[in-house]
């Protein structure tokens, strides 16, 4: 009798401990989780106040910028999305998986020639807080790689898939020189294919000097831009790559934006 009087109290202290471990590594997680990030505002703020805009670029100190980015490969309806933003004339910024970028050789050179900024977005979409030192240097090299060799340029940019980054992708992306650069807004395009759900998600989080996250490849997405884009353009922002929100300051390797 004296074990079953035993058995219920060793239930509660194993439940208790329990419970104590799981909290101790969520908060662990957290913390390793919860980055320094800089917003593009504090980025020129950092940059010395008599510094001017490149000469012909829109100066974001002044103009109500913001910034359209798109994740993913470069397939298939990339190229209806890049006659909308040259309508627009809205440069943007594009987060390119390494993998697939041959199979659309011209699509990514067009995008360099029309005044488009090119990141890096890893070769295989790797959630790089999962995976080793080795592996983080080469997805992201591997990918740094195909876009050079297509457009003669190496990316200054780079946007950890997820979002999911820490201390360890920071110094590695500091070490190949690349910054990361986050968002402000995202139409979780993923979820749905309602064009007009994600052109209401987009405009609800649209804000002076934001970052707007899409993925062109998602079937509501690009039917979704022209709405997007009339309805910002009329509320009288100006569209401009990551680089051009950040001037006259220039990203630093490393650092974290959104």
């Amino acid at each position: 009798m004296k074990i079953l009087r035993r058995r219920p109290r060793l239930l509660v202290f194993l439940t208790l401990a329990v419970v104590a471990t799981v909290t101790a590594t969520v908060l662990l997680v957290v913390r390793a989780n919860r980055m320094d990030t800089l917003s593009p505002r504090e980025e020129r703020a950092r940059a010395a106040s008599a510094a001017g805009a490149p000469s012909g670029q829109v100066d974001c100190r002044k103009a109500k910028c913001v910034a359209l980015t798109f994740d993913g490969n470069p397939g298939e309806p990339t190229a209806r999305l890049l006659d909308l933003l040259k309508q627009y004339e809205a440069p943007s910024t594009f987060f390119l998986e390494g993998r697939r970028i041959h199979t659309c050789p011209d699509v990514v050179r067009r995008m360099a020639e029309e005044g488009h900024e090119i990141g890096n977005h890893t070769w295989t979409h790797a959630v790089l807080t999962d995976v080793s030192d080795t592996r983080i240097r080469d997805e992201l090299r591997r990918t740094t790689r195909a876009i050079s060799d297509l457009t003669g340029r190496e990316p200054t940019l780079m946007r950890p898939p997820q979002g999911r980054t820490d201390d360890r992708v920071s110094r590695i992306s500091a070490e190949l020189r690349m910054a990361q650069v986050l968002w402000t807004v995202t139409a979780k395009d993923y979820e749905t294919d309602d064009p007009a759900l994600i052109t209401e998600r987009v405009l609800d989080g649209a804000d002076r000097d934001g970052i707007i996250l899409l993925h062109p490849l998602h079937k509501g997405t690009v039917p979704a831009m022209p709405s997007i884009l009339r309805a910002l353009d009329d509320q009288g922002y100006t569209f401009v790559t990551v680089p051009q929100l950040l001037a006259p300051a220039a990203a630093e390797p490393g650092r974290i934006y959104r």
